[in-house]
């Protein structure tokens, strides 16, 4: 591959746009601080200049992961806006559509197993990823009676284990699974089936 220019102030986001191809291509485990520089055009050396090691360097990859998620699911919200059903519904589909367009930030947050906690930065952009999900889910709780609302934690959580676990079996290629139904139908359904438990859409919709 050819080397890739930059120019001078940018090289902590070459090297970053390099681990994000590499992380895709190899996964998170599969290359070297070398090999990021290399891609960047850039001696071994350099890299030490912005980042103690590769983890670090995969660290900042999930901080700007999360940073895009966060707009994402925010931007999702707001377009299902003023119902709150939508607004759910849509946060939910975000995830989806988030893996499937930026698989590198996908698997260096989810797959690499660098804790959410490694830097403040990075804690502080994935709580607010995940607080959209949350806002959702508490205003649209609000639709179901008190005796029967479940905490609105446990409500997100819910959904955001169904959205990773049909991104992660089905919509990222996963040696020998396959079905006979797209990702997004199978998590449009799941999410229904879910919500209809709650009261929340009627039985004959």
């Amino acid at each position: 591959m050819a080397k890739r220019g930059y120019h001078h102030g940018n090289l902590r986001q070459a090297l970053v746009d390099s681990a994000l191809e590499l992380i895709r291509d190899k996964g998170p485990n599969g290359f070297t601080l070398s090999e990021a520089a290399k891609q960047a055009g850039v001696t071994p050396a350099a890299v030490y200049r912005h980042f103690e090691g590769r983890e670090d360097l995969i660290a900042e990859a999930a901080t700007q992961g999360y940073a895009i998620f966060a707009d994402l699911m925010q931007y999702a919200y707001d377009s299902g806006q003023p119902s709150d059903l939508a607004s759910f519904e849509a946060t939910g589909r975000a995830y989806l559509a988030f893996a499937r367009r930026y698989p590198g930030h996908y698997v260096a947050m989810f797959e690499s197993g660098i804790s959410v906690n490694r830097t403040p930065e990075l804690a502080r952009t994935a709580n607010k990823a995940q607080a959209v999900l949350e806002k959702a889910a508490v205003k649209l709780s609000e639709h179901i009676p008190p005796a029967k609302r479940p905490p609105p934690q446990m409500f997100s959580a819910h959904i955001w284990a169904m959205s990773h676990g049909v991104v992660e079996l089905f919509a990222r290629g996963s040696p020998g699974r396959t079905s006979p139904f797209p990702p997004e139908d199978l998590l449009e359904t799941g999410i229904g089936i879910y919500l209809r438990g709650l009261g929340l859409i009627r039985p004959d919709n």
